[in-house]
């Protein structure tokens, strides 16, 4: 009886010449999952981030944006040198955001009375 919960394992001899071919061969289906991953889903998501980094330090007043939390606002005042830029999410309603929080940057609807072009 107790013979029926224990099953015999046999050992099988490995092949002659192609043992450390046959390795390589096993190993190959998870580079090649690596490399789609890679390129559909983290190569796509550096780009963006990257885009976003180069975004946010053009922002100038007059941009749309969209903090994480959901608001959308106008830039009012944007400095390089801070990680805080002041935004109106309603009329005569200006808040402070910080920089890290902007997730979108929608196109500017208003041209900057200081940045007007010159005739």
């Amino acid at each position: 009886m107790s013979n029926f919960f224990i099953s015999t394992a046999y050992a099988q001899t490995a092949g002659g010449g192609g043992g450390g071919m046959s390795s390589i061969m096993s190993f190959l289906p998870f580079v090649g999952v690596f490399a789609i991953m890679y390129f559909l889903l983290i190569r796509p998501q550096q780009q963006r981030q990257k885009q976003l980094r180069n975004e946010l330090k053009a922002l100038r007043r007059g941009d749309r944006i969209v903090t994480a939390g959901g608001i959308v606002g106008v830039v009012q005042k944007s400095r390089e040198d801070t990680n805080e830029v002041e935004v109106e999410i309603a009329p005569n309603v200006r808040v402070m955001v910080l920089r890290d929080t902007i997730t979108t940057v929608l196109t500017s609807t208003v041209k900057p009375a200081n940045d007007a072009a010159k005739s």
